[in-house]
């Protein structure tokens, strides 16, 4: 396909402009579904980029937000504060695992690992260790978009190769999923100690890397391997948060807790931007001095915005009031016994599920953008990337309509696989 240039003001995500075809014009949203401009609905089966955990337009959640706009839409919170922040930050740390006692709210989980990865660099610097910069990660993994956390992205399969050499080189290696690779991990960081300032990990569940699992004993590796070294130890939940494995955090159902958390997407139920770095308490007590120098210098404008923290203290409300973890154990439950059809299709490598998110790993998707139609047309919106199809749907979606998305991406499914590997 060509299209004028001129045609185009909104530029998309994650999409070859002049080739990608025309984007589905939402008109209206409510519960899981999603009404098209052409009158076609579609259910939901991603949470629009994994975000909406109670339904599009719950009433406590718009209800609040606009008692909040009535009252204070925004306010800088360099030299004023509000409730809906003050009262955020303690729930956040109320609920958080172990001592991250401490919010440092954003407008996007991207910043919000940079401003973790700027913690721990600090962290270094008040203590008078000038010269531990670099990051761990790993192969597989997510982090975001902006140029500190591309570096600590996978550098061969992530979407940000082509930037190596305008990023930061950090240590990138497998995940310690065995004794031979801890062994090698420790090895390595005790090579490079003298530079390191911290690990970066999506616990449980690397997501945009390919929906790839681990288990508990990788993450304890990893908390053993920092305190061996000194090291902060930060969980990037933005996907995981607020639920989507069953427990409120990975870190909880991991029973490993973190130097510093990221959380994002789910915090406000999908509905205002929002993200926040929350940091120990043993972390924390190194920015407090009487030096400014050692205060952390950072400051996004719209950080803790009122309208946002009213809607994520609504979004925490409705985990308090209302079934949402045994929803997800639920959601679990039906994809346990309907997505093992799929192992049976040609070109499957894997089918998996944890929690709220259902994979079929193919060999690989040719013709992304005809598969992608093909669910749209059968009823659903699901957004296959790489070799990966997956499902992750909002966690109040009735049995009858987690039904019919189930089938009806196993159906399309099936027939696209033996479409091309048949």
């Amino acid at each position: 396909m060509n299209f004028d240039p001129a045609d185009h003001a909104l530029w998309r995500p994650y999409a070859q402009m002049k080739t990608t075809p025309p984007a589905l014009p939402v008109v209206s949203a409510e519960g899981v579904r999603l009404t098209l401009a052409d009158g076609r609905e579609l259910i939901d089966g991603v949470s629009s980029w994994w975000t909406v955990c109670h339904g599009y337009r719950h009433p406590h959640i718009i209800n609040a937000v606009k008692r909040q706009l009535d009252a204070v839409p925004h306010v800088m919170l360099g030299g004023l504060t509000h409730d809906p922040a003050e009262c955020l930050a303690r729930r956040l740390a109320a609920i958080a695992p172990g001592d991250l006692n401490h919010a440092f709210f954003s407008e996007s989980g991207s910043v919000s690992v940079e401003i973790a990865m700027k913690v721990a660099v600090q962290s270094f610097i008040n203590r008078g260790l000038r010269g531990r910069t670099r990051f761990l990660a790993f192969r597989g993994g997510y982090h975001g978009d902006t140029l500190a956390t591309m570096s600590v992205c996978d550098p061969e399969e992530g979407m940000h190769a082509m930037f190596a050499g305008a990023i930061a080189r950090q240590l990138i290696a497998d995940l310690p999923t065995d004794t031979d690779r801890i062994d090698s991990l420790d090895a390595l960081v005790s090579d490079h100690i003298d530079t390191l300032a911290g690990v970066v990990v999506e616990p449980l569940v690397q997501g945009a890397g390919g929906m790839r699992f681990h288990d508990a004993a990788t993450l304890q590796a990893l908390r053993d391997l920092c305190d061996r070294h000194g090291l902060p130890l930060i969980f990037d939940e933005i996907m995981t948060g607020f639920g989507r494995l069953g427990t409120m955090f990975a870190a909880e159902k991991a029973g490993v807790t973190p130097d510093i958390m990221t959380v994002s997407k789910a915090l406000t139920g999908g509905t205002l931007p929002l993200a926040a770095t929350l940091v120990s308490t043993r972390l924390f007590e190194l920015f407090w001095d009487e030096d400014p120098g050692k205060a952390l210098m950072h400051g996004p404008t719209y950080m803790g915005n009122p309208a946002a923290c009213a809607a994520a203290n609504a979004s925490l409300d409705l985990f308090e009031h209302e079934p949402r973890l045994a929803q997800v154990h639920a959601i679990e439950a039906m994809f346990a016994a309907l997505l093992p059809t799929a192992r049976d299709f040609p070109g499957v490598v894997d089918v998996r599920w944890q929690g709220a998110i259902g994979v079929i790993e193919m060999a690989s998707l040719p013709e992304l953008d005809v598969l992608k139609a093909c669910f749209v047309d059968a009823g659903v919106w699901v957004r296959p990337f790489n070799n990966i199809i997956y499902l992750m749907p909002p966690y109040v979606i009735s049995a009858e309509d987690l039904t019919v998305l189930i089938d009806t991406t196993l159906r399309v499914t099936e027939g696209w696989a033996r479409r091309h590997f048949s």
